[in-house]
């Protein structure tokens, strides 16, 4: 079972009551995808409404594709949007 650090930030957090977990991926979990319905699972709704808008780093790289696949002990930082510029 591989595991993944998810990192939460200002909007996520709140949504996830976390600011930071490390989440044991069941099987079959191998993408950014994969592990997003996995935190929705976990956390509800509410955090299911805010991952839709967010974006993500793996790895203190941004993800372009949802597609791309997890290495056990990634770290996966939630950035919702932020107001300003």
């Amino acid at each position: 079972m591989a595991s993944l650090t998810v990192r939460y930030f200002a909007g996520a957090r709140a949504a996830a009551g976390v600011d930071t977990e490390v989440v044991a991926l069941p099987p079959g979990v191998r993408t950014v995808d994969d592990a997003l319905r996995e935190l929705s699972d976990r956390h509800g709704p509410e955090l299911a409404k805010v991952l839709a808008a967010c974006s993500f780093l793996l790895d203190e790289v941004a993800v372009r594709s949802r597609e791309a696949p997890l290495a056990d002990g990634s770290t996966l930082d939630v950035l919702p949007p932020f107001a300003g510029g």
